[in-house]
């Protein structure tokens, strides 16, 4: 099983907190398949095309862009599952895309020799259905069967059916789920957890799935047998199997709201809660119990402060302890970027000021010891993410910034620093630019952090047309990335603006935050 961490898609809150019962003239655009409601999108999108191609700048721009947005020179990212990596690519030959896989040592290469598993292409013109593909399950440790999922044009609804990725075929006979907002997951080769429509009140008013079922490899679906039923107020609710050798368990997961939820073990066919906050994410991770809290958490004399990373033992919690580690501690200017574990560690980054600091968090018989992850850029932006949780402490690091092309490396903890295995190609000359960062001070008083990209030339006497942005909400922070037509565009002169010819140009990013973004505190200009 991999890391599990309760995060609920922004989507099913959007469903959960609809209010459908205000007086709103406007109502009648909620049909999402109403031919009503669809012309009046198309209309809206004709008079929006219709404004935006009228400068004659439009093509010159469209043009450019398209090579970049086009360009095949893309990173084949790639996830691990047994001896493979998997990627799925789309392209202009394949607009659906293929599931592909190689070898570590060959995609090393610069043109790495790729082993096709399914074109998706030729399956939607075989089964004549405009089939979207959803990702794949796959039992571990052989990785050979998966549970696939398609979309009919990408909606939410899935059909599931099992793949055989040796076959490179769907198992004749094997486990299948009809269109539905499903959830489904290994238990063994012959059973699966299953959530779906089974019917008349099987779903919560969002739409998902409220019951949680154990079904068996031959049998028929109304077979299955019910192991929990949540509520229909219930965002979403499910179960899950860890099939981590030494730490096999099943359990329950009940998302109350978009912003709570509980986490329950199955234990001797009953139901044993976990004594978390419903606000906090919890994470199981061998022996650990990961808790990410989004609310302070006073417990055993001692108050832990939201957007804190807890860590502790699992049994030790369970037998009523509640004694913890700090993996990270939010401050005002602070907070969790996310957190990967590997087979030994837990690999914590941090965003300290809007920029990323990675460290690799390890237990020992004296406790947890901290080390900064070597070898990463200073300034930007970085994500790490385990390889194989289950079996290696290797891991992924992508990492980019304003004017330097997104790069992806891999390392393993404690062998140096991580190894360049793909980057994307420059699509400007950035030598004349630079990125500083700065702060403004807001009515409130509190300082807000800003990114300033601009040529290095650029004299800052106010005269100087700017585009500022910036967006705080949903604990979504925007940091430094890479935009390759949009940086073209800031690095030549005399591009025609608005109100006319400008030889000179900044762009400014406001790190504004909704909690989460910039430490705690709500803060925006």
């Amino acid at each position: 099983m991999r890391p599990l961490t309760l995060i609920v898609p922004l989507m099913l809150a959007m469903n959960a907190y609809a209010d459908t019962t205000a007086a709103d003239p406007n109502q009648w655009l909620e049909g999402v398949e109403d031919a009503k409601a669809l012309d009046w999108v198309k209309q809206q999108n004709a008079d929006s095309v219709s404004e935006l191609t009228r400068s004659g700048d439009f093509k010159r721009i469209q043009k450019r862009t398209l090579e970049i947005l086009d360009s095949e020179e893309k990173i084949a990212y790639v996830g691990k599952q047994g001896e493979y990596y998997y990627n799925f690519w789309r392209d202009a030959e394949h607009v659906r895309g293929i599931w592909r896989r190689t070898t570590l040592a060959e995609y090393r290469k610069a043109d790495p020799v790729w082993e096709l598993v399914l074109d998706v292409d030729a399956l939607a013109t075989a089964e004549s259905e405009n089939w979207v593909f959803s990702g794949a399950d796959c039992l571990e440790p052989e990785n050979r069967l998966c549970l696939l999922s398609l979309s009919r044009g990408g909606a939410d609804a899935t059909v599931v059916r099992e793949f055989d990725t040796v076959a490179k075929a769907f198992v004749k006979g094997g486990f299948e789920l009809p269109e539905a907002k499903s959830g489904a997951s290994w238990i063994d080769a012959d059973t699966l957890f299953v959530g779906t429509d089974f019917g008349t009140g099987s779903l919560t008013n969002s739409g998902y799935p409220r019951i949680a079922k154990r079904w068996k490899r031959g049998t028929p679906l109304t077979a299955a047998q019910t192991v929990y039923e949540g509520q229909v107020e219930d965002v979403w609710d499910g179960a899950f199997a860890d099939t981590t050798p030494g730490f096999e368990r099943q359990g329950i997961l009940r998302g109350v709201t978009f912003y709570s939820n509980e986490m329950f073990l199955l234990q001797d066919g009953k139901l044993v809660k976990i004594d978390k906050p419903d606000s906090a994410n919890a994470n199981l991770h061998r022996e650990w119990l990961l808790l990410e809290l989004r609310d302070d958490y006073a417990v055993a004399g001692k108050t832990w402060p939201a957007g804190s990373l807890l860590a502790t033992r699992l049994d030790d919690f369970m037998a009523g302890k509640r004694e913890f580690e700090s993996l990270f501690t939010p401050t005002d200017r602070s907070s969790l970027a996310g957190y990967s574990p590997t087979r030994h560690h837990i690999i914590v980054n941090e965003l300290d000021n809007v920029k990323n600091r990675v460290y690799v968090w390890t237990p020992g018989e004296k406790g947890w010891t901290r080390e900064a992850l070597p070898g990463l850029p200073e300034f930007g932006t970085v994500s790490v993410n385990g390889v194989d949780a289950r079996d290696s402490d290797a891991y992924f690091v992508t990492a980019t910034d304003f004017l330097t092309p997104t790069s992806l490396l891999y390392g393993e903890v404690g062998k140096g620093k991580p190894e360049l295995l793909k980057s994307l190609p420059a699509f400007f000359d950035a030598s004349k630019l630079t990125v500083s960062q700065h702060e403004a001070k807001s009515a409130d008083g509190t300082r807000v952090p800003y990114f300033q990209v601009a040529r290095k030339d650029l004299v800052l006497d106010g005269s100087n047309p700017t585009v500022l942005y910036g967006y705080g909400g949903f604990e979504v922070s925007m940091t430094p990335n890479y935009s390759g037509q949009y940086r073209r565009c800031l690095a030549q002169q005399g591009r025609r603006l608005r109100a006319g010819q400008y030889p000179r140009r900044r762009r400014i990013r406001a790190q504004m935050a909704s909690g989460g973004a910039q430490g705690q505190s709500p803060q925006g200009l």
